[in-house]
Order: C-alpha cells, then structure tokens, then sequence
C-alpha cells in the first residue's frame, strides 16, 4: 500500500470519528444521525416509527427527529437479567418466602 492511500485511509477514519462524536454531542438528531447513531438501516428505522415502537417527532408532519436520551432508554429497554441474577432471586426469594 503506498503511502498516499495509507494517508487518506487514516484521515477517513479520523472523519468518521468525528462524525461519531457529532453525533455524541447532538441531543436532537435527524433521521439520518438517528440511523447512524443506532446503526440500523432507513427502512428499519422507518417501520420502527411508523409502528410506534421508537419514540420520536414529527413537527411538521414530514420530517423526523429523535432525542437521543431517549433512544438510549429505548436501546436498554427489556433488559435480559445474568444467570448469576437469576440465581441470586431464586436464593433470596427462597430464604424470605420458607414454609413454616
């Protein structure tokens, strides 16, 4: 590889970093940020909003945009708890609930 290709492979890298961090710094994103943010394709992400299962705006009737507090809350929703967790409940439920 010569060192004009090497060069312009770490810049794109460097601008996608970038890119990430914008998209770190926003707290309102567009449709296109969203599906970046969440690395999802348009289609996606568009059967998600026309479902109402992803929490979004639309203004104006046309254009859609995401809080990314928000979509963070979405991501973490349903929460799958450790065997260790589960184990740890099915110990403790069985020490306050024993059978006199």
């Amino acid at each position: 590889m010569s060192n004009e290709n090497l060069i312009l492979e770490k810049l794109e890298k460097l601008e996608q970093r970038i890119g990430e961090q914008n998209l770190l710094m926003k707290e309102v994103l567009n449709f296109n940020d969203a599906c970046s943010y969440l690395d999802i394709s348009a289609s996606h992400l568009y059967k998600l909003t026309s479902q109402k299962s992803i929490p979004h705006f639309c203004p104006q009737g046309k254009k859609l945009y995401f809080n990314r507090t928000e979509l963070d809350e979405w991501l973490q929703r349903n929460r799958q708890s450790s065997t260790d967790e589960i184990e740890t409940m099915a110990a403790n439920y069985l020490l306050t609930n024993k059978r006199k």
